[in-house]
């Protein structure tokens, strides 16, 4: 049985949604799950529910990382062996073998921080990229990085490639991704120095590259997998959330001054408006991988509800099953061998 650890501490309004989150999915994907965190919050929450068969157990952590973890203070609390926060125990069994995914709706940058230190990277990965999947035209996107490396070399950017490429083909089914790296401009050339250096790289790699692409590209469905540094992707991700939220707010104030003709309109247009929102809405991937750590990791929103955490272990059962882990230590491997 796939076992997958959940940070029962993560979320902004944990323990609750954490919990919740994780006997749902233990109930509907048949995995095992561990709870790490305050075992005296955990357990009145975890006994209130209909656990009955199911596979679930609570490791007890008693501290916890917060966005006030930062600078030397988040690194000797990730990397020292005895740590007792929920993201150094989780992640660290998973190390040890215990689990087979590590799930966390906590401080993104202290889960990153604390992956690599107990986990390194998978060999030849200079730096991990978390790689949430954009809704888009034609289905869905990765994007890799949206803010786990703010600065990067042209490098970083080949290893986020391969790695974005090989999820896409055997988490999301994609045969044969199409890869583009995000620019100012389509035509090879355009573009700061970082992606003219990429380019030339990404290009030789054996990927299905399919060259610079714009943001409108990215959201258009034209390619399956969006190479870019931290800085640029998290921008990405903000302005496209920021936008959608807007649109949607602006529809329903239309809808709500139009009078009782638009208030009818709205009524009709109301399943078609669930659809959008559920298109727009993070919770129904639950978590974004971070790739190129050896190992499965999974962060989610502060935000996330027991739906997102569901979702999230569903997401690194996927991952799991799929054997993503090791189809990307061959890739990386095999492109060390072609330098």
């Amino acid at each position: 049985m796939t076992k997958i650890v959940v940070d029962a501490m993560g979320s902004d309004h944990f323990p609750a949604p954490d919990v919740i989150g994780a006997v749902r999915a233990a109930r509907n994907y048949g995995v095992g799950i561990i709870l790490v965190g305050d075992e005296a919050q955990i357990k009145p929450i975890l006994e209130k529910q209909k656990t009955d068969g199911l596979e679930i157990e609570i490791v007890h952590a008693p501290e916890m990382l917060t966005m006030e973890d930062k600078g030397m203070k988040l690194v000797l609390k990730a990397r020292r062996p005895n740590s007792q926060n929920t993201m150094a125990v989780g992640i660290d069994l998973i190390k040890n073998g215990r689990a087979d995914a590590f799930v966390t709706a906590g401080n993104t940058g202290a889960a990153a921080v604390t992956a690599y230190f107990r986990l390194g990277n998978i060999p030849g990965v200079d730096r991990p990229g978390l790689a949430p999947i954009f809704p888009t035209a034609s289905g869905s996107c990765v994007v890799i990085d949206i803010g786990a490396n703010p600065d990067c070399k042209p490098e970083n950017l080949l290893q986020f490639g391969i790695l974005g490429s090989i999820y896409a083909e055997k988490v999301r089914g994609v045969k044969n991704p199409k890869v583009g790296l995000i620019s100012n401009g389509e035509e090879a050339g355009k573009g700061n120095e970082l992606v003219k250096g990429a380019f030339p790289l990404l290009e030789a790699a054996g990927l299905n590259f399919y060259g610079n692409v714009e943001g409108k590209e990215v959201i258009g469905g034209v390619v399956d997998v969006a190479v870019t540094d931290g800085f640029t992707g998290n921008v990405l991700l903000k302005s496209s959330e920021a936008v959608a939220k807007l649109l949607v707010d602006k529809i329903k104030q239309a809808i709500q001054r139009g009078g009782p003709l638009a208030m009818l309109g709205g009524l009709l247009i109301k399943p078609a408006m669930g659809s959008v929102k559920k298109l727009m809405d993070p919770s129904d991937q639950g978590a974004a991988p971070l790739l190129g750590v050896n190992g499965l990791v999974f962060i989610g929103h502060g935000r996330s509800d027991e739906i997102a955490i569901m979702n999230a272990v569903r997401v690194a059962k996927e991952a799991v099953e799929a054997q993503v882990l090791y189809a990307m230590r061959n890739a990386i491997e095999r492109s060390l061998k072609q330098e």
